[in-house]
């Protein structure tokens, strides 16, 4: 299947391989890949050995180094399953589809804020939802600008709904 055609909104409901993907850049699931690494390989060794060491304080029903422990086991253990089910659905968006005038995921995008009184420029990098970062301009695929960009060409203008009402964007440059 072509990473393009994958529907982001049946991604949610479950079901085969394909419901499930998780699209995402190459760097982002490296970055994801080294955090699971990190957490197997030195975090689940640290917390064992706070655990080792609340257990030698002894009466465990009023140890509280030892719940602490145990939450952070938990906490520990749930992420590093959240992590290798990413990393099991990881679909790479592919750079080759991202080259283009068509807005696209892993497009770069410069577009200009025709709704306020600056009329500035930002650019985005189109991502899916796993690596959505608004601060480092990256926005998912999801979102309502997001959204609203997929499949737009240079030159056109969108209209996204925010809490404070329509804003229009133009699409000045797709990298």
């Amino acid at each position: 299947m072509d990473i393009t055609q994958i529907d982001p909104a049946t991604m949610q409901k479950g079901g085969s391989a394909d419901d499930k993907a998780i699209l995402i850049t190459k760097e982002g699931l490296e970055k994801i890949k080294e955090e699971l690494n990190y957490l197997k390989e030195v975090k689940r060794k640290e917390v064992a050995e706070r655990l080792k060491e609340a257990i030698s304080y002894g009466d465990l029903s009023e140890n509280a180094e030892y719940e602490e422990a145990k939450n952070e086991q938990a906490f520990t253990e749930g992420r590093i399953l959240e992590l290798e089910e990413k990393v099991k659905y990881a679909k790479i968006i592919d750079d080759k589809t991202k080259k283009g005038a068509i807005v696209q995921l892993g497009s770069k995008v410069v577009i200009q804020n025709l709704t306020g009184k600056t009329r500035s420029e930002e650019e985005y990098v189109i991502v899916g939802s796993t690596e959505a970062d608004p601060i480092n301009h990256k926005i998912s695929n999801v979102s309502p600008v997001g959204k609203a960009l997929l499949d737009k060409r240079v030159g056109e203008v969108i209209k996204v709904m925010a809490p404070a009402g329509v804003i229009e964007y133009k699409i000045v440059q797709v990298k």
